[in-house]
């Protein structure tokens, strides 16, 4: 028996800073207003190149294991390098991996991550063997846990036959629903690809920890992106459960149904990297949550552990041990 089984993507983090980037501060094509500019047909020389793991499932499953969690990560991998470098560092954290599926058809998850002088980042991901995880090569007999957590599940279908005849239902509508039938408590921080599906309302409904940021916050609820308290209502409306919108640099709110929780991150926080800060956050709380139900505490832990990921390179290097010693944010009640 597992204390939490987490599910979601598992990537190779090629980290590089180039010599001489060009950033075109006019460009209006990117949500930030700048876009990065590289020579075509250029040889571009990088002053440094880090490798690293990453993933919403992986990354999640290094939080739980590193709070004292029995550990299982489930996703699809290939059986490449980057896979056994992968499945290495998971076994070092004691995550348990035979949850994890093999293929040959596409390549292990990778993403280059390119950095300013600023430390902004531009990302270019390739989402490969994640997304071939079918319902067939789960092995649901051997998911005996007592909590799930989905991170996204982009691209993750039930096979053609099944999709047709359970109407386009999803894998990740099946492991709610099985989640649910065996009384497994289930986390989950959904993409776009969740949000989007037609039946997700009836979906969340089964959920006890609902974690968005706040873009997917506004695009559920087709409210505006800063009217916060408006998007907590609508959200309260659909949705039963603890709700967590983080906020960036502006902190996070969670709503358990009668409270709304807000708090700002430490002032003082060193920010290195923010590759997997969200992760960081959404497992921090969810391990304060399972431990103690105390929401306060749990926003606490996530901040404390979002900080850690922030402070050094990389998506789990930062990440905070059980019964480490940190900063503990302010948590306002309304």
């Amino acid at each position: 028996m597992f204390d939490i089984i987490t599910f979601g993507s598992a990537t190779r983090d090629i980290l590089v800073r180039p010599k001489n980037l060009t950033i075109l501060k006019y460009g209006q094509s990117s949500g930030s207003g700048a876009d990065v500019c590289l020579p075509l047909g250029s040889k571009i020389d990088v002053d440094s190149i880090e490798f690293h793991t990453g993933g919403g499932g992986t990354n999640t499953a290094a939080t739980f294991a590193l709070q004292g969690f029995k550990t299982a990560f489930c996703g699809m991998v290939d059986g490449d390098t980057s896979a056994r470098e992968l499945l290495n560092e998971l076994k070092k954290l004691k995550v348990n991996t035979s949850l994890v599926q093999k293929t040959n058809k596409k390549p292990t998850n990778h993403s280059i991550i390119i950095f300013s002088e600023n430390q902004d980042r531009t990302i270019l991901a390739y989402r490969g063997a994640s997304e071939l995880l079918e319902k067939k090569d789960i092995p649901f007999e051997k998911l005996k846990t007592k909590w799930m957590y989905l991170a996204p599940l982009s691209g993750l279908l039930l096979s053609p036959a099944e999709a047709l005849a359970k109407e386009g239902a999803t894998l990740f509508e099946y492991i709610v629903d099985f989640a649910v039938k065996n009384n497994i408590k289930i986390a989950l921080n959904p993409g776009i690809a969740q949000l989007s599906l037609v039946n997700f309302t009836e979906i969340s409904k089964k959920i006890d920890v609902l974690i968005l940021n706040q873009e997917e916050a506004s695009f559920l609820t087709k409210t505006p992106f800063g009217d916060e308290k408006e998007i907590f209502k609508k959200i309260s409306e659909i949705c039963k459960s603890i709700i967590v919108m983080t906020r960036g640099g502006e902190g996070v709110m969670v709503s358990d149904g009668k409270n709304l929780y807000s708090a700002k991150p430490y002032i003082e926080r060193k920010i290195v990297d923010t590759t997997g800060a969200g992760d960081a956050f959404g497992s921090g709380f969810v391990s304060e949550f399972i431990r103690s139900q105390d929401i306060e505490k749990a926003i606490q832990l996530g901040m404390a552990n979002s900080a850690g990921a922030l402070s050094e390179v990389g998506a789990k290097s930062g990440l905070l041990k059980k019964n480490q010693e940190f900063y503990k944010v302010e948590v306002e009640r309304e």
